[in-house]
């Protein structure tokens, strides 16, 4: 009864009524829930974007911080800054999120995550969050949803932006950029540098026996893009990314002198064209590789390491068959290879995939249809489809319904890893029999816009089959586990003159189908509210995020109860001039004492103050 009464109290903003005088949303043009451009308030898929002046007000240092704020959405660090993360999208696992940066695969293939923790702020322009299955858009992963991040691109008069701040734990943040449009020609350049000192990964008043010390990070981004076009319809265009981290951290098994530390290195190269051949055709050919490299390592002596790189080449056609009626056809080949100081029995396999999908619109109906074929070399087919349909009913009025399956395929530590002592005498061996983790969704959404005001209700029902997971003497994984989850999200977005107000709340049941039991680390219930005020050269703000008790195991294997929290956190921006504004972002204000991940520390009380300049 308590977290539903903190919910419900995040809606209270709702029963305010709708202001005459709010300023009309801004036309969005999205492209992940269909891959071709498309106004946010035609989707079917429910959607969140988060631009450019989003981030900023955000204060947020990093995109796992960002997304916390989303419903349906939750994620876990283990330690603070720059550590371990999880994201759980509508409950399920976090290797059914897919991630792309740019439209390119950065995840890592033995681990089956993308290590988002790494990806800081000062390079993206905008993230786009569609929820559900999309795998007859994107392939494998793609159960929870799809999180896809666009690094800055050069458009206007060239110009230069930094950026300095500092902050609790020794932080300290540093960020330039120069972007802009010359002639035929756009660029974007932009570097970053962020450095805490953090704070003790592992709580010792749990586990005594690890190190003491903080646990800092430190990291380092570089972004460059540039386009050429030639006239008005073709464009040939070349992106580099690459974001380095070093984090330190604990080991529960270790000992109160070991040190530990990560060097994670994630990469994304892309070269394409594309122009528009005929009224009716546009084409885009795509070349572009990321990678996920991450090395352990054990009192400064390397003690592990798993490199994977996504090589894939990318055609796609979209054809504008009728008025408000488009095609989407394309083909991809994507080569995934390991190198690893572990001795994988296969370290490469081959994808080829196509996919078609439709858009329409029919006065006011809506509807979207996807198809499409992902052919592994090791584990066979997997075939997967989207239906989705759109109805404005009535003025500002609108429901959304659609049908959905969607895979995940085995990683390479499921599938070729070849051995794991776990202590007990036996080990681990890897199933190149295994197939993939498979998923269908069904959801209905109740939307309501009008000018300066959005709300959106979605209930959704997602059923998970063949989840690979240990047998029963783990000494080796199989397909055996089913689940379920089922539940609403309530999302609002308001404008009321110089008052900008946010809030969602999430109500969900991720339980294992054979024993009913919560999957871990998942609440039932969490909900974000936020709101700021705009007087004079002034912006402040408050957020408000709650999150219900979740399920987790102790360091030992036993099952244990996380307690609900509630975090207040305040934002500030003073403009000094038209170009300098000076800001500053206080979390968890009150300095509550919580846990998102058993053992693992949280940075209580938190301030940073930075200064920024824009051109």
């Amino acid at each position: 009864m308590k977290q539903n009464l903190i919910l419900g109290a995040l809606f209270g903003v709702l029963s305010l009524p709708f202001a005459s005088h709010a300023e009309p949303p801004m036309e969005l043009s999205i492209v992940t829930p269909t891959r071709m451009a498309q106004s946010l308030d035609k989707t079917i898929a429910d959607t969140t974007v988060l631009d450019e002046q989003d981030i900023r007000d955000s204060g947020a240092p990093d995109v796992p911080t960002l997304l916390q704020t989303l419903a349906g959405v939750e994620v876990v660090q283990s330690g603070g800054l720059g550590k371990v993360s999880s994201t759980f999208m509508r409950g399920t696992n976090s290797d059914h999120v897919l991630v792309l940066l740019d439209g390119v695969r950065i995840n890592s293939a033995t681990a089956g995550t993308t290590a988002l923790e790494h990806i800081m702020l000062d390079s993206i322009e905008r993230i786009e969050v569609v929820r559900g299955n999309v795998s007859s858009l994107y392939g494998s992963e793609a159960i929870g949803g799809v999180i896809q991040i666009f690094t800055k691109r050069g458009r206007g008069t060239p110009a230069f932006n930094a950026s300095a701040g500092l902050g609790s734990h020794g932080t300290q943040r540093l960020a330039a950029g120069f972007s802009g449009s010359v002639d035929a020609n756009s660029f974007s350049m932009n570097v970053g540098k962020v450095k805490t000192d953090g704070v003790s990964a592992i709580n010792t008043g749990i586990v005594p026996t690890v190190n003491p010390d903080k646990d800092g990070y430190d990291n380092t981004t570089y972004n460059a893009q540039v386009q050429h076009s030639i006239g008005a319809d073709y464009h040939l265009s070349a992106a580099l990314f690459r974001t380095h981290g070093n984090s330190q951290y604990d080991n529960a098994y270790g000992s109160a002198t070991d040190r530990n530390n990560t060097l994670a290195t994630i990469e994304k190269l892309s070269l394409a064209g594309d122009g528009q051949f005929t009224a009716m055709w546009h084409s885009k050919l795509s070349l572009v590789r990321g990678s996920d490299d991450s090395q352990d390592y054990l009192n400064d002596v390397e003690s592990s390491r798993f490199k994977t790189i996504n090589n894939q080449q990318v055609w796609q056609n979209e054809l504008q068959i009728a008025d408000a009626q488009r095609i989407n056809l394309a083909v991809e080949h994507l080569v995934q290879s390991i190198d690893s100081d572990t001795l994988f029995t296969q370290t490469q396999r081959n994808v080829i995939s196509w996919l078609g999908g439709y858009v329409g619109e029919y006065d006011a109906q809506q509807v979207q249809f996807n198809l499409r074929q992902d052919r592994y070399s090791d584990f066979g087919v997997a075939n997967t489809g989207l239906l989705g349909y759109g109805w404005s009913f009535a003025d500002n009025w609108r429901t959304t319904a659609s049908v959905s399956n969607a895979f995940k395929a085995p990683t390479f530590n499921d599938m070729y890893y070849p051995f794991q002592n776990y202590g007990g005498g036996f080990t681990y061996v890897g199933n190149p029999d295994l197939k993939p983790e498979r998923s269908q969704n069904k959801e209905i959404g109740l939307h309501y816009t009008t000018i300066g005001q959005r709300v959106d209700a979605v209930y959704f029902d997602n059923r998970i089959s063949d989840l690979i997971a240990c047998n029963t003497a783990c000494s080796t994984v199989v397909n055996i586990n089913q689940a379920r989850i089922n539940g609403q999200e309530l999302s609002y977005v308001g404008e009321f003159g110089d008052i900008h107000l946010m809030a969602d709340a999430t109500w969900q049941n991720p339980r294992d189908t054979a024993t009913g039991q919560t999957l871990q680390k998942r609440a039932k219930q969490f909900g974000n509210f936020s709101a700021s005020h705009s007087f004079g050269a002034w912006n402040a703000g408050a957020e408000l995020k709650y999150s219900g008790p979740r399920q987790d195991v102790d360091f030992n294997g036993n099952a244990v109860t996380l307690p609900g929290y509630q975090l207040l956190n305040l934002t500030a921006r003073y403009k000094i001039d038209k170009n300098l504004n000076l800001s500053a972002r206080v979390d968890n204000l009150f300095n509550r004492d919580y846990s998102e991940v058993y053992g693992y520390n949280t940075l209580g009380r938190t301030l940073f103050v930075g200064l920024n300049y824009q051109q």
